[in-house]
């Protein structure tokens, strides 16, 4: 396991976080989204951990409501 520092952008302003991250975990990781950068590589990461919790929350939401109505479309 070696640390990575990273410079995070948030809110407009940088914060360097140092993670200790697995070698091999981070490796595929990289090569799975294509990542040029140790920093694109978190960041790539990050929004899809975000974008799957999303989905998951709305999932959850499916057939709560019994009297929904279809929504039209196109």
């Amino acid at each position: 396991m070696a640390q990575k520092a990273i410079l995070i952008r948030y809110n407009h302003t940088y914060m360097k976080k140092t993670l200790n991250i697995d070698d091999k975990l981070f490796k595929e990781a990289k090569l799975a989204c294509g990542a040029t950068t140790d920093t694109e590589t978190v960041r790539l990461g990050l929004e899809t951990l975000v974008r799957r919790a999303a989905y998951e929350r709305l999932r959850s939401l499916r057939g709560t409501e019994p009297h929904a109505e279809d929504v039209p479309r196109r």
